[in-house]
């Protein structure tokens, strides 16, 4: 199962085909952290991460984990171990908040973008998110709630994204 992100407005699974919105700047092969775009290519996702105290789990085969306060994801270039993994939240590392106060990371799925061995300044925090807007976001695809909540029936941990 691939989930095709076709251009800035069109995300499509099999014959379903949802709006979305990617990053500010586009798309790009040459991703560099902050620079509001979304890299292009074919990767693998991650697991669901979900907020519980505000949302049930949903009906999916990935792997399901609840979001807690303390999680983040690092996308500090100065430390290449943690960059563009999920850490513990400490005062001394810059991260992306899961666990937002706005609706956007009720649900997210991490893209396996610069992940396996991720090298510092490449992009991090690359996930499928919620929007209610479809306002450019910071380098991410996000789709409304209803569209992600049929998504995840017909994604598997086995299945990848192709952004162009």
């Amino acid at each position: 199962m691939t989930i095709y992100v076709k251009n800035k407005h069109t995300l499509q699974i099999d014959e379903y085909k949802f709006r979305c919105c990617i990053g500010k700047n586009g798309s790009t092969r040459n991703k560099k952290e902050g620079d509001k775009k979304t890299p292009r290519g074919i990767f693998e996702i991650e697991n669901l991460y979900f907020r519980k105290d505000r949302k049930n789990k949903p009906n999916t085969l990935l792997k399901c984990i609840e979001i807690k306060k303390n999680m983040g994801w690092c996308n500090d270039i100065r430390i290449p171990k943690k960059y563009n993994k999920l850490i513990k939240i400490n005062k001394k590392t810059k991260y992306e908040k899961l666990n937002r106060k706005d609706y956007k990371y009720d649900f997210l799925i991490p893209i396996k973008y610069n992940f396996k061995k991720p090298i510092s300044g490449l992009g991090s925090c690359i996930f499928i998110h919620l929007t209610k807007n479809y306002i450019p976001t910071a380098g991410c695809v996000a789709l409304s709630e209803k569209d992600f909540l049929i998504m995840l029936k017909l994604v598997n941990k086995k299945s990848k994204i192709k952004i162009f």
